[in-house]
C-alpha cells in the first residue's frame, strides 16, 4: 500500500466514522470500510457513496440508520447508497454519480441525477461525493453483499398485498392497520414493504402498528426497486417472506409502493410467477374514479381486490359511489384496527386455498 492510498483509506475511516449514515446503509458492517475510490463511472444501483452536502434543497433531513430525522448543514458528511427514484409527487432520477455534484433524491439516503420534479417540490439536495467507501480488497462496498441471504419463497404463508392508485393514497395505514387487527387476533404478523425507496417511515409505521417482524426491500440489499430488473425484484420479495417464515410469523402483509400503473408494480402484477406470491390484495385509492379505474386496470392481470381501502374511507359520498361502481366494499383503516374484521380479510384471501385443500 502506497503513501497515496493510505493516506486515502484513512481519511475515508475518519470522515466515515464522523458522517451521517442513511436508512438504506442500515444492515451495513462499518468495519467492512477500507477506503474510498473515486471512479464514479462506475458506480451502480447501491453502492456507498461518502459525501459532503453542498446546498441544502427538498430534503432538509435525512434518515438515519437508528430511525429518527437529522437536520441537514452544509458541510455535513454523509453516507447514502446510489440509487435510482420514481416519485410522481416528488423525483424520478437514476443511479449515477457526478464528481460535479449529485442530487439527493431520497431523504432515506438515495443519491442519483434528477432527471424530473413535480412542479410543487424544490429542488433536490446537492451533494458533492468524496468518493465510493470500498472493502478489503477495493471494490466499491454494495448494500447487497450486507443483504440477508437469498432464499426461496416459503410455503403456507398467507400473504396480502396493498397495492394502490399512486402516492399518498393510504396504503401504509392500510397495511399497519391490518397488521395491527391481526396481530390482536392473537397471529405473529410479519408487515413488508415490497418495492419502493428505502425510507423509514413504512417500518417505523409497521413497528408501531404492532408487527412482530418489519422488513422491507433494504434487507434484501436494494436501495430502490425502481429500474431494477422484475427478477431481482421477485427474488428480494421471496427472501423477505422466507426470513418472515423463518421468524414463526403467521401470516405477512405487503405493501407495493407507487401506482398500479407505475412500470415495476405493473410488471409484479402482470406477472403470474410474482403475483403468486399473494393470496389476496387491498386497494388503496383516494376517490371513486380512481376506484373504478383502478379495478379496471387490475382486471387484465387477473387480480380483484377483496376490498377497496385508503383515503377514500375518509369520503362518504365517494364511498358509496365506488362500492355501487365497483361492486367492492371500503374498509377503513379503523375497521381494519378491528381484530374480526382483519381476520375477515385474511379468511377472503386465502378461502380459494381452503377450497382447493
Amino acid at each position: 500500500m502506497d503513501a497515496s492510498t493510505t493516506l486515502t483509506a484513512s481519511f475515508a475511516l475518519s470522515l466515515a466514522d464522523a458522517a451521517k449514515w442513511a436508512f438504506t446503509t442500515r444492515r451495513v458492517d462499518h468495519a467492512a470500510v477500507h477506503g474510498l475510490s473515486v471512479a464514479f463511472d462506475t458506480a451502480r444501483t447501491g453502492d456507498l457513496v461518502l459525501g459532503r452536502v453542498e446546498r441544502i434543497g427538498s430534503h432538509k433531513n435525512i434518515q438515519l440508520v437508528c430511525g429518527r430525522p437529522s437536520a441537514l448543514y452544509p458541510g455535513d458528511a454523509v453516507v447514502l447508497a446510489c440509487g435510482a427514484r420514481y416519485a410522481a409527487d416528488q423525483f424520478e432520477g437514476v443511479a449515477e454519480i457526478d464528481p460535479d455534484g449529485a442530487d439527493m433524491l431520497a431523504g432515506g439516503g438515495v443519491l442519483g441525477r434528477l432527471r424530473e420534479k413535480n412542479g410543487r417540490m424544490a429542488a433536490p439536495t446537492r451533494i458533492i461525493p468524496l468518493g465510493l467507501l470500498t472493502g478489503a480488497d477495493g471494490r466499491a462496498l454494495n448494500l447487497d453483499r450486507f443483504a440477508l441471504p437469498r432464499a426461496l419463497r416459503p410455503r403456507g404463508l398467507p400473504v396480502i398485498g396493498l397495492i394502490g392508485a399512486g402516492m399518498n393514497s393510504g396504503k401504509t395505514d392500510a397495511a399497519a392497520s391490518l397488521a395491527h387487527g391481526l396481530m390482536r387476533a392473537g397471529l405473529r404478523v410479519a408487515a413488508i414493504k415490497g418495492t419502493g425507496t428505502g425510507a423509514f417511515g413504512d417500518v417505523n409505521a409497521y413497528a408501531d402498528a404492532g408487527a412482530h417482524v418489519t422488513l422491507d426491500f433494504t434487507d434484501a440489499g436494494m436501495a430502490s426497486t425502481y429500474r431494477e430488473p422484475l427478477p431481482r425484484v421477485v427474488a428480494g420479495l421471496d427472501t423477505l417472506l422466507a426470513e418472515a417464515a423463518a421468524r414463526d410469523c403467521d401470516v405477512a402483509v405487503v405493501e407495493i409502493a407507487d401506482g398500479v400503473l407505475q412500470r415495476e408494480t405493473a410488471a409484479l402484477l402482470a406477472d403470474p410467477t410474482a403475483r403468486s406470491a399473494f393470496d389476496g390484495f387491498l386497494y388503496a385509492c383516494p376517490d371513486a374514479l380512481s376506484a373504478v379505474g383502478g379495478v379496471a386496470a387490475l382486471a387484465p392481470h387477473g387480480v380483484r381486490p377483496q376490498a377497496l381501502t385508503g383515503l377514500i374511507s375518509r369520503a362518504p359520498l365517494a364511498l358509496t359511489e365506488a362500492e355501487a361502481a365497483t361492486g367492492l366494499r371500503v374498509i377503513s383503516r379503523e375497521a381494519l384496527r378491528d381484530p374480526a374484521a382483519a381476520m375477515a380479510v385474511l379468511r377472503a384471501a386465502t378461502a380459494p386455498l381452503a377450497a382447493a385443500a
